[in-house]
């Protein structure tokens, strides 16, 4: 995927003064660039309804996006298969190249301040949360962004609100993004 500033932005971005796209939606593993996404999707909901996890759902202007507020994704690719517009194509079906989509944990994680949460790690299937021990008995939580894909469980359980899904691409200039 082609870094966020050298993409052509669309009216809505522009008008809502996001001419960064930072502000991107989350789009369905597999999707293609966002402006050819915007170009290529029908709306259809065919991506929608094939969803399993039910993470995805119509966003701004009728497009699928994606939301970890429940659940994960499996990478079931039955959002790959529904498209008929070919919005979402994968040349590796691989869910570590569904999409850029990478965990990061926030200041705000319980974990890190002293209190015991584990929640995070004990959701990630590919193990890609670790827990360092820190003087004093405290676990810092660690992500290998090589093992990591951005399925977004840890944010579903994160009693917290401490991680966040972010593309790689992205340059983040939140307060612990």
């Amino acid at each position: 995927m082609a870094d966020a500033s050298s993409e052509v932005i669309n009216r809505r971005q522009l008008l809502r003064g996001d001419i960064r796209g930072s502000n991107a939606p989350q789009r369905p593993p597999w999707a293609v660039t966002e402006s050819i996404f915007i170009t290529s999707c029908t709306r259809c909901d065919a991506c929608i309804s094939a969803c399993e996890d039910n993470i995805l759902h119509r966003g701004s202007g009728g497009y699928p996006e994606i939301s970890f507020k429940q659940a994960g994704c499996s990478f079931c690719g039955d959002c790959l298969s529904a498209c008929e517009a070919n919005a979402l194509q994968a040349a590796h079906p691989a869910p570590s190249l569904a999409w850029d989509l990478r965990a990061q944990i926030k200041p705000s994680c319980l974990s890190s301040n002293g209190i015991v949460c584990r929640a995070c790690g004990d959701a990630c299937d590919t193990r890609a949360i670790q827990f360092q021990l820190q003087t004093g008995g405290r676990a810092t939580p660690v992500i290998v962004q090589t093992l990591c894909n951005g399925c977004g469980e840890c944010f579903a359980v994160c009693p917290a609100q401490a991680v966040e899904i972010n593309s790689i691409h992205t340059k983040q200039n939140k307060p612990g993004g």
